[in-house]
């Protein structure tokens, strides 16, 4: 399984979250499993967020596609965001 690991400000996160919740079908289509939208404790329009895809070459294609950074701009992503792609490695317990 692979991950997508982005990690960006944006201006305002309720401007944010609608854009984003509108882009989730292109996610979907382009092999997105779901995930997760972390925000920084020290500032809300910190965020992180965790996407897990089917396969690494979708992920890469999705975090290059016109449709995601035409989709960043509009939800007022702060300056380029830094995205990683991560494999889970182990799990672990309490």
């Amino acid at each position: 399984m692979a991950y997508l690991l982005a990690h960006h400000k944006v201006e305002d996160y309720n401007k944010f979250k609608p854009v984003f919740d509108g882009h989730a079908s292109m996610r979907s289509q382009g092999g997105s499993r779901g995930g997760k939208i972390f925000r920084s404790t020290n500032d809300p329009n910190e965020l992180f967020v965790l996407l897990e895809w089917d396969s690494l070459q979708n992920a890469q294609k999705f975090a290059q596609s016109d449709s995601t950074k035409e989709a960043m701009k509009n939800a007022g992503v702060v300056g380029m965001p830094s995205i990683y792609f991560v494999e889970e490695a182990a799990a672990v317990s309490k």
